[in-house]
């Protein structure tokens, strides 16, 4: 058997026993776990045939087979000559350099249904960028930390890594360099989406500030805590910190990150918000940010295998619990005081109609909101709503 028929054998393998749901990366390496025998470049090959079908298997029917979809979608996801397509598909290798839409004609893939969602699209994005940014992999973004611009150039310069900046500090690299090799994460960088650094743009813009005063910030769906070191470096570390999830293992990472960031966390708390806020009516906060749990449609690109899993019905369980939580958040919002609703999602359901209903509902002002546009950046895409008591 030829490396190129054991690398597409081993991807139909993961492939079959992936559990939708679960991050592809750690299906990946759970498989490279328990067969030791590939070297790097081998795994590297393996994970992109996997990466590439996530993304375009839904268009071949469930009549081809997988090794079939697989060279399809080396075909559609990549724009010049491949080594394996060379080898097991010469007449696609051909043609790889045609642009997409030629490509799929070629397949006679109907362009109408690329992307599965369509009908839920918001009016504010190009769909058809966004349905094709689908088939490339996202870049890998880096936030740099006030005052180590100079010394992250000259490290990852040192490294050999190519890198291009974006602004003041902003650094965009290929998904594969190995940052945490290079650099401190979250004391010099923080891995953080181009868009995902942009959220709170409207406080730069307006120059939010209270004086010597400190901010009471809420991070209500704190995650990994990119918004939260986020937050406190725009406000200078004037921000107080209160953090929930309701996840525990995920608040317990939140604080090793922040941590590893320098950042003192005054109060956090596990909390199902969908159901209640976990707080005191007194508990209130000049600020509070909700980036609520949603289809992550936004970051498809960048985990395909969860747009691969996803299905339409999903998207009004998501609503409902965006619906509750800032339902049970609002409350303790402080006279003047702001509210970010933020997703990933790329849903008018999840984002222009949450905020009509927190306005309608709440009789908050929206001071602004955005889709911040990730399809021409190879960055994920973002929608910001910001509100005023």
């Amino acid at each position: 058997m030829s490396r190129f028929h054991s690398y597409l054998s081993n991807a139909e393998k993961i492939i079959g026993s992936y559990k939708k749901g679960e991050p592809l990366n750690h299906h990946l390496k759970q498989f490279f776990a328990s067969n030791k025998k590939y070297g790097s470049r081998d795994r590297k090959q393996i994970a992109s045939l996997c990466y590439h079908y996530f993304r375009c298997a839904h268009l071949f029917g469930s009549s081809s087979k997988t090794e079939t979809k697989i060279l399809n979608s080396i075909f559609l996801c990549n724009q010049s000559q491949h080594e394996i397509l060379n080898q097991l598909a010469p007449d696609l290798n051909e043609k790889i350099e045609l642009p997409l839409e030629d490509k799929f004609s070629y397949l006679n893939v109907n362009s109408n249904t690329v992307f599965k969602f369509n009908e839920e699209l918001s009016d504010e994005l190009d769909h058809r960028l966004f349905a094709h940014s689908i088939f490339n992999q996202s870049a890998l973004f880096l936030r740099v930390r006030t005052g180590y611009l100079n010394k992250v150039i000259e490290k990852l310069r040192e490294g050999g890594v190519y890198f291009e900046q974006i602004g003041e500090d902003t650094i965009k690299c290929n998904s594969s360099v190995k940052i945490n090799e290079i650099l401190k994460v979250n004391k010099e960088v923080v891995i953080q989406d181009l868009n995902s650094q942009r959220v709170f743009d409207f406080l730069k813009k307006n120059k939010i500030n209270k004086g010597l005063g400190l901010f009471d910030v809420w991070d209500t769906c704190a995650a990994s805590g990119g918004k939260s070191i986020l937050i406190h470096d725009i406000l200078k570390g004037k921000a107080k910190l209160t953090a929930s999830d309701v996840r525990e293992n995920i608040l317990s990472n939140y604080s090793s990150r922040l941590e590893e960031a320098g950042i003192n966390i005054n109060r956090k708390f596990k909390q199902d918000l969908s159901v209640v806020s976990g707080l005191s009516k007194n508990d209130k906060f000049d600020l509070i940010i909700c980036d609520a749990p949603c289809s992550g449609s936004g970051t498809w690109a960048r985990t395909p295998e969860q747009y691969f899993s996803f299905e339409k019905h999903m998207i009004s369980d998501f609503v409902g619990k965006q619906q509750s939580i800032v339902t049970n958040v609002i409350p303790h919002l402080k006279e003047n005081g702001l509210l970010f609703y933020i997703t990933c999602s790329v849903f008018k359901s999840e984002n222009e109609d949450v905020a009509k209903f927190i306005m309608s509902k709440f009789n908050l002002n929206c001071l602004e909101q955005n889709y911040f546009k990730g399809y021409n950046d190879n960055a994920d895409t973002m929608f910001v709503a910001v509100f005023q008591l």
